[in-house]
């Protein structure tokens, strides 16, 4: 199953899929119940981004600068683009952003505790 044309949805989903889970249930205990606006404030950019990956992926595919081999992803595309791609392109987007939230909680956290021990 490995080298058919599952492969590519196979990886991409094994190894976002726990990490986003991750990240969100880490955002979720931190922010508590600010965790809803988060959310809404990081994954619409997140989305936008991916989108406007996938388009620049099919401007490439649709001037031959870039392309994929066949029998390598379902055939199921997004214009040029396989689906494959276009889910890659919002699920990094969106580990992205999900890092940059918890890395400002990080932040918050420590510049807290700094004022705490001053």
């Amino acid at each position: 199953m490995m080298d058919s044309r599952w492969a590519y949805l196979i990886h991409l989903v094994g190894w976002t899929l726990p990490l986003i889970v991750f990240q969100t249930v880490v955002l979720v205990r931190h922010y508590k119940e600010r965790s809803g606006a988060v959310l809404r404030a990081v994954l619409p950019p997140a989305f936008i981004i991916g989108i406007y990956l996938a388009v620049a992926d099919h401007l490439a595919i649709s001037t031959g600068i870039w392309n994929f081999g066949e029998g390598l992803h379902l055939g199921i595309y997004v214009g040029l683009v396989p689906l494959e791609e276009v889910l890659f392109f919002l699920l990094t987007s969106v580990l992205v952003s999900l890092g940059l939230a918890l890395f400002t909680g990080l932040v918050e956290l420590l510049t807290k505790k700094e004022a705490g021990a001053s």
